[in-house]
């Protein structure tokens, strides 16, 4: 569910300037953050904390498939809404579209998975995270990460960039693993699923 804020986060801090003509102001910028956050993260986990109490779930990790419908059908209604008002609104560039629209198809994709087997949606984001590092690595190849640190600031290239995504994607399989959450098959065809949706979404958009 946080993919989303993060890949935002992400290309404001590599090229703010994608956001408009001119730099974007810093109160421009908090705001489509909470924007998003709410959106994507805030709303639909209120919608999943309320399945609880009214008897759809009984646990918020969702161990049985079954219980993971109702999840998967209200972020990914809230994905599309937050696609479809970005697309509507412009203040988002192509690149973050394809972030949404990516993140959506993930979800109906996992959701379809979810009716045969337990697929991990951590893996799922994960996998769309390391998709969209990978794409903004190709897309704005002569860009940095700038990490600011009050009057002073650190670099961060890419390519460097996309080595702790995809060690942090491994961490997290792991981390699934350890807690005997999923199975090895789980973890592979979520990565897989969140990589071909991005794929998809930049083809599409």
């Amino acid at each position: 569910m946080l993919a989303p804020t993060y890949v935002l986060l992400l290309l404001l801090l590599i090229n703010p300037f994608a956001f408009g003509v001119n730099n974007m102001g810093e109160a421009q910028a908090v705001y489509l953050l909470i924007y998003v956050f709410t959106t994507s993260v805030l709303i639909p986990g209120i919608g999943i904390a309320v399945m609880k109490p009214l008897g759809f779930v009984t646990s918020f990790e969702s161990p049985d498939r079954q219980e993971r419908v109702g999840p998967y059908i209200v972020t990914g209604v809230f994905y599309l809404w937050l696609y479809k008002n970005l697309s509507a609104g412009g203040q988002a560039p192509p690149l973050y579209l394809v972030c949404v629209l990516g993140a959506t198809i993930a979800l109906f994709v996992a959701f379809i998975f979810n009716i045969f087997t337990k697929i991990s949606a951590h893996a799922t984001g994960m996998g769309g995270l390391v998709g969209m590092v990978l794409l903004i690595a190709w897309s704005w190849p002569d860009s940095v990460l700038t990490l600011p640190f009050g009057e002073y600031s650190v670099q961060v290239s890419l390519v460097v960039l996309l080595g702790l995504v995809v060690i942090l994607a491994g961490l997290v399989g792991m981390a699934r693993l350890v807690l005997k959450v999923h199975v090895p098959r789980d973890l592979w065809q979520g990565y897989l699923v969140g990589l071909f949706s991005v794929w998809v979404a930049s083809w599409v958009g």
